[in-house]
Parts: C-alpha cells; sequence; structure tokens
C-alpha cells in the first residue's frame, strides 16, 4: 500500500496540483493586499470615508457596544455591514482576477499565432506520427 501512495502522490498530476494551490495562496495574498491596501482606502477617500464593516443589528437587548468585536462578545448581532463589505472585496478580487486571466489568455493566443508554419517535410512526418498512433 505504500508503494502505491508513493506512486500517487509522484505523478506529475499531484505535484502541478500541490504547486498550483502554492502559487494560488500567493497571488491570494497579493490581491487581498491590493484590495485591502491600495483599492479600498481608494474607495473610502472618494465615499468621504464610508466603512460599512462596523454596521450591525443587534440581536439582543444585552448589545449595547459600539464596535462589531465588542458587540459580538455581548451577544447575538447581525453584522450586515461586515458581509457587505466582504462581499464588495469578493467583487473586486473577482474582477482583478478576471483582467489577470484575460490578459493572459490573449498573450498565449499571441504566442500561439508566432508558431512558424510546418514545412511541407514536417507535415508528412506529422501525419506519419498520427498515422503510426492510431495502429
Amino acid at each position: 500500500m505504500l508503494e502505491q501512495f508513493k506512486k500517487f502522490a509522484l505523478r506529475g498530476n499531484v505535484i502541478d496540483l500541490a504547486i498550483g494551490v502554492i502559487i494560488g495562496a500567493a497571488f491570494s495574498a497579493i490581491v487581498n493586499s491590493l484590495v485591502a491596501d491600495i483599492i479600498t482606502p481608494i474607495i473610502g477617500a472618494i465615499t468621504g470615508g464610508l466603512d460599512f464593516s462596523n454596521h450591525f443589528l443587534p440581536l439582543s437587548s444585552k448589545v449595547t457596544a459600539g464596535t462589531l468585536a465588542e458587540a459580538r462578545k455581548q451577544g447575538a448581532v447581525l453584522a450586515w455591514g461586515n458581509f457587505l463589505t466582504l462581499t464588495i472585496n469578493f467583487v473586486i478580487i473577482a474582477f482583478i482576477l478576471f483582467l489577470v486571466i484575460r490578459s493572459v489568455n490573449k498573450l498565449m493566443h499571441r504566442e500561439a499565432e508566432k508558431a512558424p508554419a510546418l514545412s511541407k517535410q514536417e507535415q508528412l512526418l506529422t501525419e506519419i506520427r498520427d498515422l503510426l498512433a492510431k495502429k
């Protein structure tokens, strides 16, 4: 069983997936910083410092705090402002990822167009290879 696991873990797909997850986590940190440190302050400056993250609706009469963190300690709250803030952040992150992926796809498409056309000899060799693969 150990051999089977070793064979599975060392296959290319698993290693590629692990690399993708690590790169994705690093990219996520960069995008989160972009949103939190650059885009959100700009939006706050444009809207006069509007920040929904501390807006909440107390669900208990015991909740008298002014901040969400303190209110959560006192009892149940409906943190609608925090939800709205996270939703806005998600939309911003999704749009940035869309722009990045679109740029990468355009770059890949340009590279594919730059590939030189096959010579007659290369075309024939490709056809022979494909015919041999079918057998």
